[in-house]
């Protein structure tokens, strides 16, 4: 169905400028899809605003016509959940991608949807300041994508995640209203919280425009390890021992098994540190004072190798952390070289019980026939799942892919997890959302949504079931 007609692409193109609307075929293409392999949405224009002005301006005109809108960040996510599957305009927020103001002395920034995420913590770093939030793809992902989906990341299991530093919003609601919520406070409660109900509603309730952040002082002093164990059950178990037995909490534990590092190496062309292992721990351990983080991983060290690692690497320099981080940071880009159909399941569950989820995805891969790879953040219970195409049938793929996808819930979810930890629900997993939220729970969500956006035009077709 089209809903663009000459018309309403000229009042567009008199909002944000003929230069910023877009509908030629090749620039289409490169909004109709982010990095879930193999789900593609042509919108019929692409439209990318300045201001917080031009976004309510475009937002009126689509109530007004009416035509769906699709908010999308740097298009990084793994849900589907900026693609246009009805239709209509994206809405691309990339021109907005200015640091308006970092705030040494009350240790806030205020920044536009579009900075990338990496970009900040670069800035304010130079500053003697961080910026904790660090999603996988912090290098080309925005704050505005990560406000949207509540990102979290590896140093999580410490620090938090988006919502935690997130203090104050400007952001356009379905109808092309302008709303703020907080600022450069510490504490409000004026009212209902209006951040906090837009931090994570995936671009469904309004478009974010401005975002305050809170920042923290940076540890002068960070040490990474690397830790290979023979068994994947006892790496997990560590990770409890560390954290409940010695009372430390480090900044990153992920893992990784044998078969994303083993992937990582041929991708890398290169040996990587302890490729044998059948899986990995790298813990992350921060401080102001060096002598503080060298009893830290001293002790964590000691308890990796009473647990039963056969070894415990210890990167300090910036450059033995980064061959440390190698396999890590490259491995989705390795597994979409080696299978360019696939999906990214990240499911979460109670930290102590990932050695049983691990366990039954397992089972479920070699029962299915769908091969998987495993990894994520151990210290925060968050599982990454890569099912993989391969050379498999196009039939025997798309018959399989919800039936495997719905065990990997069921498991997750029989743990006392959930579905979904980071990556959203969006278009893809929507069918599931049956089974973590009851029927109550996503009729009230369902009036949320239809009260702040009655026509149903922004970001359709996402979180609920059709």
């Amino acid at each position: 169905m089209s809903y663009l007609d000459g018309q309403v692409h000229e009042k567009l193109r008199s909002i944000v400028g003929p230069a910023n609307v877009s509908s030629a075929p090749e620039d289409l293409q490169n909004y109709a899809h982010d990095e879930l392999p193999g789900v593609v949405f042509l919108p019929e224009a692409v439209v990318k605003p300045a201001n917080t002005e031009e976004v309510a301006a475009v937002m009126r005109l689509a109530n007004e016509v009416p035509f769906p809108v699709t908010p999308r960040g740097l298009g990084t996510g793994l849900s589907g959940g900026a693609l246009a599957v009805q239709g209509g305009i994206v809405l691309s927020l990339e021109r907005m991608n200015k640091i308006l103001e970092i705030d040494e002395a009350n240790l806030m920034a205020v920044v536009q949807p579009g900075v990338i995420t990496g970009e900040l913590q670069k800035e304010v770093e130079a500053r003697g300041l961080f910026y904790p939030v660090d999603p996988a793809s912090l290098d080309s992902c925005s704050i505005g994508g990560n406000i949207a989906e509540n990102a979290g990341g590896p140093r999580a299991v410490k620090y938090g995640i988006t919502r935690d530093y997130v203090t104050g919003l400007e952001a356009v609601l379905p109808e092309g209203e302008i709303v703020r919520y907080g600022g450069k406070v510490v504490k409000n409660v004026v009212g209902y919280d209006l951040a906090n109900l837009l931090i994570g509603s995936e671009g469904t309730l309004g478009i974010i425009t401005e975002i305050t952040l809170k920042l923290l002082p940076l540890p002068p002093h960070r040490v990474d390890l690397l830790v290979p164990f023979d068994d994947f059950r006892p790496a997990i178990r560590t990770v409890a021992a560390i954290i409940t037995g010695k009372k430390i909490v480090p900044v990153v534990m992920e893992f990784m098994a044998r078969a994303g590092v083993k992937a990582c190496e041929a991708f890398l062309g290169r040996e990587v540190p302890f490729s044998d292992a059948a899986a990995q721990l790298i813990i992350g351990l921060a401080g102001t004072g060096k002598a503080e983080v060298e009893r830290q991983y001293e002790t964590v060290a000691e308890i990796c190798l009473e647990m039963g690692a056969a070894d415990v690497l210890v990167a300090e320099t910036p450059s033995a952390k980064e061959r440390l981080w190698e396999a890590r940071r490259v491995l989705l880009e390795t597994l979409k070289a080696q299978s360019p159909g696939g999906e990214v399941e990240d499911v979460v569950a109670p930290r102590s019980r990932i050695p049983e989820l691990g366990e039954a995805v397992a089972e479920i891969s070699a029962r299915t026939g769908f091969k998987m790879v495993q990894w994520g953040h151990a210290g925060d219970g968050n599982v990454h799942i890569a099912i993989m195409k391969m050379e498999m049938p196009d039939r025997v793929w798309e018959e399989g892919l919800p039936k495997v996808a719905e065990e990997i819930f069921r498991v997750a979810i029989g743990l006392g997890g959930s579905i979904t930890g980071e990556h959203g629900i969006g278009y893809v997993k929507r069918r599931f959302i049956t089974m973590a939220l009851g029927a109550a729970e996503i009729r009230a969500m369902k009036r949320l949504k239809e009260a702040l956006d009655p026509k149903g035009i922004l970001n359709p077709g996402k979180i609920f079931p059709e």
